[in-house]
């Protein structure tokens, strides 16, 4: 079945905004909403057309807002409700959408939800949330539960930290031998249900324009392949496209082919779960890679020249090739979860990344900060629950006044701190440099924006992607426009030799000018170490 699509979604770039360390406007050391208004016109400059701001809402921060305790309520340290409203009205008035990050599977034990589901006595919300019968009772060996806590005897399961219980959608397969597990229809399951749609429907008639969805694929418990966890989004789909048909659903699922099938206008590929393409292609070094069960190795982008496409590829294809007809794959440039993209990278290692990002099939995510090259700061102690994540989540650095720009609060007093070496990249040391990582984002981005070859629809083709081997080459094409793109991001020269079919000229869009050799419709491309190119190519 072919869904309706937001108008806007295929020719997107989004750029996800931090909001605690983007833009200090009141001094007190924590970014907040006004600072992301005061930015939207930056943020436009990229060529970026939406932005999606991480939790916002009112919370304990335990998990830096990831364990929310009011739906539908600004925490004050960012503004208020008004201020998110002033932020769709001035997107909306730039030709920019503006996304919120939907927490779906859990709440904080803070939430008023919570409280009243943890009393002894019965009430609405005590099966809101997933608990089992006694204290003394551990659960199913499938879920991580807590004693102990409050007066009802049971304990609650939990999805992340001990302090975000997770909220009950119900089991697939409900053991008769554990009444706690409830089947996904049970009326106060489907209570639940309906009330978290209420608080989708409350933001989109606002003004909000969709949603990322943070652990997209926790909700059912007990739901082998995650059939009935599909099934539910694939409600919350049909909601969209019957009520907000303009607005995108976005999920943290790492698995395209489950996520755009249960309704995900596009799905975010990541290193937490399946498949590890992503890893293998920016992060697989040791210290890069925040999953456990990756040993290391050597990514593809690593200037040593040890990474196999291969590894990227076959998994990416799998997952291309299953939803290309009916959604995307958006690959990001990083996020407030994953070490920065500049880590152990020089800003031309950076750009090269940038040029495969911003020239694949899906929706490309710029992640604040990356496209000037902020560096991840290791050694941090934690912060909200960060723990390793930390340095990946320091201050954005718009210029060169104290605190780099991002507040005017005492830098003890900052979130966290900033950068300290005095050659730490700025926006405003790169504004007017033609040749800086920040202008070579925009002129990638702006050349993505000229072709629908490059846009989220464009058929994406590699045409040289050996096992081992550099440079890593494709094609993208939409009907008569087509463009090569080439990348070497190994420290030495490689060369690539593949068919051009239908196609004699090529006329060089981006990157370095180097010199391809055409003879019977076959390229021959020699590539020097750290460079990349990208051609149009012309019909015959």
């Amino acid at each position: 079945m072919i869904r309706p699509t937001p108008s806007w979604l295929p020719t997107a770039v989004l750029y996800e905004v931090y909001p605690q360390t983007f833009l200090d406007t009141n001094g007190d050391g924590i970014g907040d909403l006004p600072g992301v208004l005061a930015k939207l016109d930056y943020i436009q400059s990229l060529g970026c057309d939406g932005v999606w701001i991480n939790p916002c809402f009112e919370s304990p921060f335990g998990d830096a807002g990831y364990d929310v305790s009011d739906f539908r309520k600004v925490a004050a340290r960012y503004g208020t409700n008004e201020d998110l409203l002033a932020i769709f009205r001035e997107a909306k008035a730039r030709g920019m959408r503006v996304c919120l990050d939907f927490v779906a599977g859990h709440t904080s034990t803070a939430h008023p939800w919570f409280q009243q589901s943890a009393r002894a006595e019965k009430n609405r919300y005590t099966n809101w949330y997933v608990w089992t019968n006694s204290v003394w009772d551990q659960g199913d060996g499938t879920v991580r539960t807590i004693n102990g806590y409050g007066d009802r005897d049971g304990n609650y399961a939990t999805n992340f930290f001990y302090f975000q219980p997770a909220l009950n959608y119900g089991y697939a397969n409900p053991d008769p031998q554990k009444p706690w597990q409830l089947p996904t229809n049970h009326p106060d399951v489907l209570a639940m249900r309906e009330e978290m749609k209420q608080t989708l429907r409350y933001w989109l008639d606002l003004g909000c324009d969709g949603f990322r969805v943070d652990m997209a694929g926790s909700l059912v418990k007990g739901d082998p392949g995650q059939v009935e966890t599909m099934a539910f989004w694939s409600e919350v789909r049909e909601m969209f496209d019957r009520e907000y048909p303009e607005a995108v659903l976005m999920s943290e699922w790492s698995h395209p082919e489950r996520a755009v099938g249960a309704g995900f206008h596009t799905d975010f590929l990541l290193p937490f779960l399946d498949p590890p393409g992503y890893t293998a292609l920016l992060r697989k070094e040791k210290g890069r890679d925040l999953c456990p069960f990756t040993a290391g190795g050597h990514s593809f982008f690593d200037r040593m020249g040890k990474g196999n496409i291969r590894e990227f590829l076959e998994p990416y294809l799998k997952h291309y090739g299953a939803t290309r007809e009916v959604g995307y794959i958006s690959i990001p440039t990083g996020n407030h979860d994953v070490p920065r993209l500049a880590m152990n990278r020089t800003p031309r290692e950076v750009e090269i990344a940038f040029a495969m990002l911003m020239t694949m099939p899906g929706v490309p995510v710029i992640y604040n900060g990356d496209e000037i090259g902020i560096r991840q700061r290791d050694g941090l102690v934690s912060k909200e629950g960060g723990y390793n994540r930390t340095g990946a989540r320091t201050p954005m650095q718009w210029d060169d006044s104290p605190n780099c720009g991002f507040s005017s609060a005492p830098a003890d007093r900052l979130y966290l701190p900033v950068d300290p070496e005095p050659d730490r990249p700025t926006v405003a040391a790169q504004e007017t440099d033609s040749a800086s990582l920040l202008n070579a984002v925009r002129r990638l981005v702006r050349l993505r924006k000229s072709s629908s070859a490059l846009d989220a629809d464009g058929l994406f083709d590699p045409v040289f992607a050996e096992e081992g081997e550099y440079p890593f080459v494709y094609q993208r094409t939409n009907g008569e426009h087509a463009f090569l793109i080439a990348l070497n991001p190994a420290d030495r020269a490689a060369t690539a030799r593949f068919p051009l079919a239908g196609r004699r000229e090529i006329r060089h869009a981006a990157g370095d000018r180097l010199d391809p050799q055409i003879s019977d419709c076959r390229v021959t491309l020699e590539m020097p170490g750290l460079s990349y190119a990208i051609y149009e190519c012309l019909p015959a």
